[in-house]
């Protein structure tokens, strides 16, 4: 088979040369998904547990491999690699995808053809050996209300989440690594009208929202001569003359900050980012820190997010003794601050989820309701659909 391909063979030929003249249909087909996982995807060792359901993420460090199914991380013995395999492995997906792992160019991002995503480093900046990071791709992204019901969302937080879509409301998905900041925002992309276009702008292509109108830009790095580039700011400034009625970020992490903020501010309603952010009270930090990159000073940024964001819903990873449970635990509004040194970015609670799933209104729980509407806050219990938190808004 090996043979077979080295010498450019195609696949359908390849595996006529392997098969032989007993092997049956059932047979051929287990060959050519034996052969595409080592051809194409992560190997006859760790391609099952990728096409295992509820598996994230698939680990190798040191030859071990470990695999995360949102409870934690789980060790795999029987998946193990010698160096020298793990190095060939992660050398070959680089290659599948068509990018570069050598000893000149030790470190590689990349998107297997079936759309997993490849981060790979070799030794010596690896100390361990290889190492290879791997995030599945969705079969199917859930729904709001299968959220919900996973207790990602408290009861009654379904529908404010709901109305800031349907108001149009541009918001920030903020959260840690592996919080899940990904899974809500395509679910809630899920919720916008048909008749509408959604533009998702990503450094890789993981939103899939269950939506008619989805239109895809995926950022380009340089080639092996260093050119070639389209970044971020480039798609985010075409993604302006495509006619789209919701701009999405997959997640913002560059100067692009300052493109998206100048569209969300001229016009361009119901935009959608995702940020890493350990806690709300960071994200002014955070965008700050971008805005800077693209030269904005801190009053700018503070201008700019706080006219051009409704909200920011931040998500939480808890480890407890059942496991690891992702969930929305705040909703948040951003503002401006007068201080001596000029004006400051803050955000400030609007809603807080307990590890109770009891929610309380925060300081800026009056914004949000003005924003969305007391009906829309009914679910949540007495009193939270009008009075909120009046005496403590600023």
């Amino acid at each position: 088979m090996r043979s077979a391909l080295a010498r450019g063979a195609g696949l359908d030929e390849a595996l006529d040369d392997a098969a032989g003249p007993s092997t049956g249909q059932q047979g051929m087909a287990r060959l050519g998904q034996r052969v595409r996982a080592d051809v194409d995807g992560a190997g006859l060792l760790l391609q099952p547990l990728i096409e295992t359901d509820g598996v994230t993420d698939v680990l190798v460090s040191g030859g071990r491999t470990w695999i995360d199914r949102g409870h934690g991380l789980e060790p795999v013995p029987a998946a193990s690699m010698e160096e020298p395999q793990a190095r060939a492995l992660a050398v070959r997906m680089a290659a599948s995808a068509h990018k570069r792992l050598d000893d000149a160019c030790p470190v590689v991002d990349a998107t297997l053809p079936d759309g997993t995503r490849l981060n790979a480093v070799l030794p010596p900046l690896s100390a361990d050996g290889t190492l290879i990071s791997l995030r599945t791709k969705r079969r199917r992204g859930f729904t709001l209300a299968e959220l919900a019901e996973a207790g990602t969302i408290a009861p009654g937080l379904d529908d404010v989440l709901a109305a800031l879509v349907a108001r149009r409301a541009s918001c920030l998905v903020t959260g840690a690594t592996g919080t899940g900041k990904t899974t809500l925002l395509a679910a809630l992309l899920g919720l916008v009208p048909g008749d509408e276009r959604i533009v998702c702008i990503e450094e890789a292509c993981e939103l899939r929202p269950d939506h008619p109108h989805v239109v895809h830009l995926q950022e380009r790095g340089a080639n092996v001569q260093g050119v070639g580039a389209v970044p971020m700011t480039s798609l985010v400034r075409t993604a302006l003359r495509m006619r789209p009625d919701r701009i999405v970020l997959g997640e913002c992490r560059g100067p692009e900050v300052r493109d998206v903020l100048t569209a969300l501010n001229t016009g361009h309603e119901g935009g959608w980012a995702t940020l890493h952010a350990n806690s709300p009270a960071d994200v002014p930090a955070r965008l700050t820190a971008l805005g800077a990159l693209a030269g904005l000073d801190e009053a700018a940024v503070a201008a700019q997010a706080a006219s051009a964001l409704d909200a920011v819903v931040h998500l939480r990873r808890r480890t407890g003794t059942s496991g690891a449970r992702r969930y929305v635990a705040s909703i948040g509004v951003l503002r401006r601050e007068a201080t001596p040194a000029g004006a400051v970015l803050v955000c400030e609670e609007a809603l807080r989820v307990d590890d109770d799933d009891r929610i309380s209104p925060g300081p800026a729980a009056p914004s949000l309701r003005a924003r969305l509407g007391p009906q829309t806050f009914s679910r949540l219990g007495p009193g939270m659909s009008a009075g909120v938190g009046e005496g403590s808004a600023t």
